[in-house]
């Protein structure tokens, strides 16, 4: 770096600025801020306060202050208190989005069906620490619902209860699953 007399420096790898009395060689010999003369190799000082003259021409002062700006934050979504409280997972367990077809299924064979889903669901959702799941079983006799109840009772890690009446009416259950049990 080239050095005038009366450039403002400060040494690299120590806390001591002055202003630059003779620059011979690889040689800076400054007068310090306390008023001492030093000398000190041209690589072990930095010029502060350079003047705008001495960048280089090839500088794009546009892109220098397009990278200084503040970068605006990503708006975020505000979620609305209905959808705060909604479960993440919905499982719908009429046999009809279960199956393409019903034809030539017993009652016995669809309610299999049905609580085969809701086993590998919960299992999933267990897997995947999601916490709240609504199995939708619809209202009917009320046996899936009474099937789904002693399939639920049978693991200690969960509670399960009606779902939300004004969404699901009485034909879904949502099941609360501990994330942290000891087992």
């Amino acid at each position: 770096m080239n050095f005038r007399p009366g450039d403002k420096v400060e040494l690299l790898d120590d806390n001591l600025e002055g202003i630059v009395v003779t620059h011979e060689g690889d040689m800076v010999e400054i007068k310090t801020s306390e008023g001492f003369n030093m000398e000190f190799p041209a690589s072990d000082l930095v010029k502060i306060e350079t003047p705008i003259e001495d960048f280089t021409d090839n500088v794009d002062f546009n892109q220098v202050l397009e990278e200084k700006k503040i970068p605006k934050k990503p708006n975020s979504q505000r979620i609305k208190p209905k959808e705060r409280n909604a479960p993440p997972m919905e499982v719908d367990l009429h046999i009809h989005k279960l199956t393409k077809s019903t034809r030539g299924l017993s009652n016995y064979e669809m309610l299999d069906i049905q609580l085969d889903t809701a086993r590998r669901q919960l299992e999933f959702a267990m897997e995947k620490r999601i916490q709240k799941v609504v199995f939708i079983h619809g209202v009917g006799e009320g046996v899936l619902k009474a099937e789904l109840d002693y399939l639920f009772g049978r693991y200690a890690n969960l509670k399960f209860y009606d779902a939300d009446f004004k969404k699901y009416g009485l034909g879904a259950t949502e099941v609360y699953i501990f994330q942290n049990t000891k087992a």
